[in-house]
């Protein structure tokens, strides 16, 4: 396995254009911060960062996935759909991804989920009903719909295909975490060309503009669902991650979880009623409590309001910033230990400490600065980026560096520093290290170990990741068999164990019998933790399946919103100048269209939908009619797919009217033989 350790040392030179990668090789390279409750994207053109805004106009995309029956919703509209489909939205894939089902951890957080989370194969997925079926969605599945939305937004932002991109994952994600977020990127179509660190993203967009001298900075990242702290060395444009620490499940959704939980206990209190089963009730809780937090950070009170909460009942609650402080503090404090390891491994004390930067939404709580400046000797955090965006921000720079799009040198060296100890099992399931966290490599360790019973003739070596003292907490990395050992008592077999890690990240394991003189070893690369080829093509083709079905459900919405309109538009026009005693056979057609429009028409596909604005042609008014000189239609887009699919025209002499109605457009909507424009269907409404 190639290990993707989380501290890195960057060299980035920033003087001069360096003989970048040619821009074309990978394209405009975005940079995504994959978050746990919001996501980001942005790149790097025309010497600036552009954080891309969605749909909806927002700079960041809620990581949220909804299935509504026939339809995914992402983003925004699944947040917003929550409380009328709570088993069916997804959210906190990122605290599912690369963990296994049987993880202590996990069970407290399905606790706060109301959508089911089955055991696959060992590992957590989600199961939704969607389009009539039951389906099984791994964590990089759903992953992979947010990374494809960003994706698309990208695209329809630069105005070309985006395909390579640079995603950012948390400094203390182990290597199944990291390896299974290059897989959601594979899922959406992106080559991900680098993972790299939430926190060195962050120095990097912060630290550019740092010229000359010697700065040593502490990035503190508290996002929605996890912790990390990385202690850097900036000098020159280069920067140096001493150490890193960090906590891989804790962020603003924990502290949401105990208001729910404190507000859930009060409603029983109140009412002897117990909503903490009640998946609707719980919905509309979260989202009043995730908006009570963020009040909570500029005002000292607030009033939680929700209609129908439970039983036709409306719930009414005061949330005060002390009693949300109280309810967390325990968690707030906690943060703080992290900051402690990394200043010891680095041998540093808070006053040698020039910066403090802050990144994730978290961080906007009051008490988190407040303890930050008191560990600090009360130096105020650094947020000159929106922390929202700071991560995507360095990853776009990151992306501009990879093709050749920034005015850096494009030399970077990244001098891994590993952020969990390696070692072996031995006797007991005690975890063994060799590599201890935050070594630099490339390193060496070897150490002698011998046999746990007489005559034993063969060792089992367990790799491990990570820094606790069972072996059962850690992350098991390979595993290889030594054999030939010669018969002898226990504990005089001399067995040398070496683990060595390259700067590439590459690590070998050796075992040798320095009696016989047998050896073995295993090496160690990053595809090891990564999805079965089969998997993954499969994953690959239902993603776009999804995709163009969500495409299709958007355009049959699109035709049949058009439809109507054009009913209601030429209905005006026919008013205006035919009294509808001249008319009955044009009113009565539009009647018909207008209910079965009203009754079918979402049950329609884009084809019959099609045909039915088709009809249209069918209502020509008769030669004694007075014409006028030309008819008026406003063009709407839909998918290309869908004009691939039906090709409507109006003929001349058809009855038409504009989409949108003005008094000038009631004025000049007309009937002739004149030119008459095509009725195109189109997505731009």
């Amino acid at each position: 396995m190639q290990i993707h350790f989380s501290s890195l040392v960057i060299l980035l030179a920033l003087a001069g254009l360096g003989n970048a990668t040619s821009s074309t090789e990978h394209g405009t390279v975005v940079g995504i911060d994959l978050g746990t409750t919001y996501s980001c994207v942005a790149v790097y053109q025309g010497g600036r960062v552009d954080v891309i805004t969605n749909e909806q106009g927002n700079r960041v995309t809620p990581s949220w996935i909804g299935f509504n029956g026939q339809e995914r919703l992402i983003g925004e509209p699944a947040k917003q759909a929550f409380h009328t489909m709570p088993s069916q939205t997804i959210f906190d894939a990122k605290r599912l991804i690369g963990r296994r089902y049987s993880e202590v951890s996990l069970s407290e957080d399905v606790r706060h989920w109301p959508f089911k989370v089955v055991d696959n194969n060992g590992r957590p997925a989600v199961e939704v009903v969607y389009q009539g079926e039951t389906k099984i969605f791994t964590p990089q599945e759903i992953s992979a719909m947010i990374l494809g939305r960003l994706k698309e937004t990208a695209e329809s932002y630069l105005g070309r295909p985006v395909t390579h991109a640079v995603v950012t994952v948390p400094a203390y994600f182990n290597d199944e975490q990291r390896q299974a977020t290059k897989d959601a990127g594979h899922i959406a179509g992106l080559t991900v060309l680098r993972i790299i660190n939430e926190p060195t993203a962050a120095a990097i967009a912060y630290g550019l503009d740092k010229q000359g001298g010697e700065s040593n900075m502490v990035v503190y990242d508290l996002g929605g669902g996890t912790f990390d702290v990385s202690l850097l060395r900036v000098r020159n444009g280069v920067f140096e991650v001493l150490a890193t620490d960090g906590n891989a499940h804790l962020g603003g959704e924990d502290f949401d979880n105990r208001i729910i939980d404190y507000l859930v206990n009060k409603y029983e209190k109140q009412t002897t009623i117990n909503v903490s089963k009640n998946k609707r009730a719980l919905s509309k809780l979260k989202r009043e409590v995730e908006k009570a937090k963020r009040t909570l950070s500029s005002q000292l009170t607030t009033r939680l309001e929700i209609e129908s909460f439970e039983g036709g009942n409306d719930y009414s609650a005061v949330l005060t910033r002390a009693k949300f402080e109280e309810l967390n503090l325990d968690l707030f404090k906690k943060t703080l230990e992290p900051i402690v390891r990394v200043l010891g491994d680095a041998h540093l004390k808070p006053e040698n400490i020039d910066d403090v930067v802050l990144v994730g939404g978290s961080t906007r709580i009051p008490i988190v600065r407040q303890l930050l400046r008191e560990f600090f000797g009360g130096r105020e955090p650094r947020m000159g980026i929106n922390p929202d965006e700071a991560v995507a921000y360095g990853a776009a720079i990151q992306g501009g560096i990879l093709s050749g799009a920034t005015p850096f040198n494009d030399e970077i060296v990244l001098i891994d520093v590993c952020p969990f100890t390696l070692g072996i099992v031995t006797k007991g399931g005690v975890f063994s290290p060799l590599i201890s966290r935050n070594t630099p490599i490339p390193a060496r360790k070897s150490e002698i170990f011998s046999t746990a019973s007489d005559n034993q003739r063969s060792v089992l070596i367990q790799v491990l990741q990570g820094d606790n003292h069972l072996a059962k907490d850690n992350i098991m990395l390979g595993t290889f068999k030594l054999n030939g050992i010669p018969p002898a008592a226990r504990g005089v077999p001399q067995i040398e164990v070496t683990f060595e890690v390259d700067a590439n990240g590459i690590l070998m394991v050796v075992a040798h019998d320095r009696d016989s003189g047998n050896l073995e070893s295993i090496t160690i690369t990053s595809e090891r933790n990564q999805l079965a080829k089969t998997d993954l093509v499969r994953m690959v083709q239902e993603a776009q399946a999804y995709s163009l079905g969500d495409k299709e459900v958007h355009a049959r919405a699109t035709a049949l919103n058009h439809l109507q309109q054009v009913i209601v538009s030429m209905r005006d026009s026919i008013d205006i100048q035919y009294p509808h005693a001249q008319n009955p056979a044009i009113y009565a057609e539009l009647d018909e269209l207008s209910d079965w429009a009203d009754t079918r028409g979402e049950f329609a596909d884009v084809a019959e939908l099609g045909t039915r604005i088709a009809k249209l042609n069918d209502l020509k008014l008769d030669q004694d009619d007075q014409a006028v000189d030309q008819a008026v239609a406003t063009p709407v887009m839909i998918p290309n797919e869908v004009t691939q699919t039906v090709d409507v025209h109006l003929e001349p002499n058809v009855l038409k009217a504009p989409v949108s109605i003005t008094g000038t457009d009631m004025r000049d909507a007309h009937f002739g033989n004149s030119h008459v424009n095509p009725l195109i269907l189109r997505d731009e409404l």
